[in-house]
């Protein structure tokens, strides 16, 4: 075998073990970084079910407050009805219960 074809053949024998290699690695980085995807997916999982937890103790501890100090929400009350003066309508618009002409 001459220089040149001896040299033409080592050459593709290196690159074809270092793209094997090469290739390897790169597998290999991939499946670990697939891998902390889902170790972050767990992380978040476990945050997100110990923040609905602590919403819901918040919840129950408000609600019972709520009933054991008679507390009136005013927010409630002035959208439950319409208010004495304001001619049956409840919306605010400030119309006035009587005929102004009434009084003629």
């Amino acid at each position: 075998m001459s220089t040149a074809a001896k040299t033409t053949f080592y050459t593709t024998c290196l690159l074809s073990v270092l793209t094997v290699v090469g290739v390897h690695y790169i597998q290999r980085a991939e499946k670990a970084a697939m891998h902390a995807g889902v170790l972050r997916d767990i992380e978040r999982q476990r945050i997100k079910k110990e923040r609905q937890l602590d919403f819901e103790v918040q919840a129950a501890l408000e609600k019972e407050l709520r009933r054991s100090q008679d507390v009136v929400d005013t927010s409630l009350q002035a959208s439950e009805g319409p208010s004495p003066g304001m001619g049956g309508l409840g919306d605010g618009r400030g119309v006035p219960d009587s005929n102004p002409r009434e009084g003629r």
